[in-house]
């Protein structure tokens, strides 16, 4: 390593290390635009009754609208996460950023279900490739020591988004309509993609595909990429777990604000705020799993594994007990529980996808990771709910999501015994300023 420096040195170029300052802007910045990117996504949660009341929609047609937004992150995350490995972070950071705002803004101006349905789907087209670059920028600015905190803060900030999405989408649609709620949250990410393009980031890694006994300085295409990315086994279990535990955070923050008013009997705007309040609670729990997990990590190598399959695994049983008793006292400490619990695992797994990959392919794994969360997670999860509401009610409906949570926490238990194999095969690569 000391050798790499010096050449850099001979060369003119500067190893990539962010301190102080430039290191707490970058973050701030990032969880900025995190917050923005699920306050946008997740608004329509809280104005499915307005929309509902104006358009006579179906609670299929209706989940179909979050839905929508999986599907196409799916079908382009790949292709983005190339490009931003392959090209620049903070440029395709900033190019998504205004895509997916634009398209909120359009949701405004929707005259009837498919443009409000295709608007819907751009916001995912934009929203594709941010979270394998953000991922990426932030494990190449932060030591391995400490990464999975820095993403737990990271992290944090997307119930804070949906937060910030249920209670403008439910103030504004009751006060003003739903039309204006889309509008407003639109309008911060066109500023953050402006500061984007003037961040500081590393020099694209260059990757060796092996042909035979020769080796090749090419860059490598998409396929050989997945290729080296799905030989490492750790990562399946973790993208699969990803997928499960989605699938929980998408169904709630699709439906429970309709939950909370057909069942509670609470208004429109109430209903929003208490979706809010959980999502808030959330908070706690990114920064604390990834925290918890490092900690823990300086004992045991593969604790972000583990940690994350027990919590994920708690958290299932609280939701369950929560569900099962809504008509008792017992129902808001178990909700908050589960509020806490629910996402310790997101800091320490997304750390997991860049820990035993080369630097090359960080973005394209966490990509391949979104892929899964969307695909086998979020695309399918509210309008299955849906689907169930209409025939059995949604307060059944959601008694399936449980499950999920119980699957994640097996398999990232299992996966945890390949961890240490994999991290031991990456090898140490010297990143450089741009």
């Amino acid at each position: 390593m000391i050798q790499e420096r010096e050449i850099l040195k001979a060369k003119g170029r500067r190893e990539y290390s962010l301190e102080g300052r430039r290191a707490l802007y970058l973050l701030v910045l990032l969880c900025l635009t995190y917050l923005f990117d699920y306050a946008d996504r997740m608004v329509v949660g809280s104005l499915i009754p307005f929309i509902k009341n104006d358009w006579g929609l179906s609670d299929q047609e209706l989940g179909t609208l979050t839905s929508v937004i999986y599907v196409t992150i799916a079908l382009f995350v790949l292709p983005l996460s190339l490009v931003v490995d392959r090209w620049s972070r903070r440029k395709m950071i900033s190019l998504m950023v205004f895509v997916w705002s634009a398209a909120t803004l359009a949701c405004a101006f929707a005259r009837n279900y498919r443009e409000l349905l295709w608007a819907r789907a751009m916001v995912g087209l934009g929203e594709a490739g941010y979270a394998p670059a953000g991922t990426a920028v932030l494990a190449g600015a932060y030591p391995v020591q400490v990464r999975a905190r820095t993403m737990g803060i990271w992290n944090a900030f997307i119930p804070l988004g949906a937060a910030v999405g249920f209670l403008v989408g439910g103030y504004i649609g009751q006060n003003w309509g739903w039309r204006h709620a889309f509008g407003l949250v639109a309008l911060p990410g066109l500023a953050l993609a402006v500061l984007f393009w003037f961040t500081k980031d590393y020099r694209t890694v260059p990757l060796e595909e092996e042909a035979g006994s020769q080796k090749s300085t090419a860059l490598m295409g998409l396929g050989a990429s997945i290729r080296d990315l799905m030989k490492i086994p750790t990562l399946w279990f973790v993208y699969l777990a990803f997928a499960m535990n989605t699938a929980i955070t998408t169904c709630l923050m699709t439906w429970l604000p309709s939950y909370f008013h057909r069942f509670h009997g609470m208004s429109e705007q109430k209903a929003g705020s208490m979706a809010a309040g959980l999502a808030l609670l959330v908070l706690v729990g990114a920064p604390l799993g990834g925290f918890m997990a490092d900690r823990w990590r300086k004992r045991r190598l593969d604790a972000r594994m583990v940690f994350s399959g027990i919590t994920s695994g708690a958290s299932a049983v609280l939701l369950a007990g929560a569900f099962l008793l809504a008509q008792t006292p017992l129902f808001a400490p178990l909700l908050v529980l589960f509020g806490v619990l629910t996402v310790c695992y997101v800091a320490p797994s997304a750390a997991v996808t860049q820990d035993v990959v080369h630097p090359g392919l960080r973005a394209l794994s966490y990509g391949l990771c979104v892929i899964c969360q969307h695909l086998l997670g979020g695309a399918w999860s509210p309008m299955l709910v849906g689907r169930l509401s209409d025939k059995v009610g949604l307060d059944n409906a959601l008694m399936v999501i449980p499950l999920f949570g119980l699957v994640a926490s097996g398999l990232l238990l299992v996966g945890s015994r390949g961890y240490t194999r994999d991290l031991k095969r990456v090898k140490p690569v010297t990143l450089v300023e741009e």
